[in-house]
C-alpha cells in the first residue's frame, strides 16, 4: 500500500522511495543515479543497484546505458469482455495508431490455420505481418491470417488504416473474439522490431480467433506485447461453495 514504508533490508526502503516517484512523478522523468541513491541513503553502491534492478524487472523504471534511470511508460491496460481493434483501441485512448508493415501476401496456410480458420477447399491464406505502434512507440508484433476471401485487404493501406475496417468495407464485420493468453521470451529480432535492449524482457502474447457477423472465423491472430508495455486485467469469481461441496 502507498505510504506504508518497508522494514527490513536498506535496498527495500530505496525500492519503497523509488515506487513513490514512479507512482506519482511522470513518465520518461529522469531518477536519481546509484551513487546519489547510495549518498542519500548512506548505502553501498551495490545495495542501491539491486532496488533498482528490482524495479527495472518490474517494469517501473528504464536503464538507459550512459545516460541513467527514468520513470518507466505507464503499461496499457486490457480489461476483459472488451473486443476492440488496436487502432480503435488506441483511438479511444486518445493515442494515434499506426504500423510498420513487415509483409502482407498470400501464402500456403499451415495446419494451424487450417484448423482455426476452418478452411475447407482452398488451403491458400492472407498473411499481413505488422508491428503495431502507439503515438510513435512500438506496442507489440502481429501476425494475421485471413482466408483468401478476405484478399481484397491487401490493397487497402495498412500501415496507417486499421484492417478491421478494412474487413469491415468488404462486408465481413468482425464481431465476437476467442483470445488465449501466455508468455515467452522474445527473440533477438523481436527485440529489435520493439526496441528493446534487455534479454530479460518478456512478450504477453494474445493468440485469438475472429468471427464476423455470421460466425465464420475471419482472422487467426498472434499479437506479441512487452509485458511492461501492456496489461491484461481480468476478473475471477470463486464458484459456489454448495456446488463446490457437491462435486465427487
Amino acid at each position: 500500500m502507498a505510504g506504508d514504508r518497508p522494514v527490513g533490508a536498506r535496498y527495500l526502503e530505496i525500492e519503497w522511495w523509488l515506487r513513490e516517484r514512479t507512482r506519482t512523478g511522470t513518465p520518461g522523468a529522469l531518477l536519481p543515479s546509484e551513487s546519489e541513491l547510495a549518498a542519500q541513503f548512506h548505502v553501498s553502491r551495490m545495495t542501491a543497484r539491486q532496488a533498482v534492478q528490482n524495479l527495472a524487472q518490474e517494469g517501473l523504471v528504464e536503464r538507459r546505458r550512459g545516460s541513467g534511470t527514468y520513470i518507466a511508460e505507464r503499461p496499457f491496460h486490457r480489461h476483459e469482455g472488451v473486443f476492440l481493434s488496436f487502432t480503435e483501441d488506441m483511438r479511444r485512448r486518445g493515442m494515434k495508431a499506426s504500423s510498420e508493415l513487415v509483409e502482407a501476401a498470400m501464402r500456403q496456410a499451415s495446419a494451424a490455420d487450417i484448423e482455426a480458420l476452418r478452411l475447407g477447399d482452398d488451403p491458400r491464406v492472407v498473411s499481413i505481418h505488422r508491428i503495431r505502434i502507439a503515438d510513435g512507440t512500438p506496442l507489440s508484433i502481429e501476425r494475421a491470417v485471413l482466408p483468401a476471401s478476405c484478399a481484397a485487404v491487401l490493397s487497402c493501406d495498412l500501415e496507417s488504416g486499421s484492417l478491421h475496417e478494412a474487413l469491415t468495407a468488404i462486408g465481413r464485420i468482425p464481431t465476437l473474439a476467442q483470445s488465449w493468453i501466455s508468455a515467452r521470451m522474445p527473440t533477438a529480432e523481436e527485440r529489435k522490431r520493439l526496441n528493446v535492449t534487455s534479454q530479460r524482457e518478456p512478450l504477453l502474447v494474445d493468440r485469438r480467433v475472429v468471427l464476423d457477423q455470421d460466425g465464420a472465423p475471419i482472422e487467426h491472430t498472434e499479437s506479441a506485447y512487452l509485458a511492461s508495455r501492456y496489461v491484461v486485467d481480468v476478473t475471477f469469481r470463486s464458484p459456489d461453495p454448495e456446488h463446490t461441496a457437491r462435486q465427487p
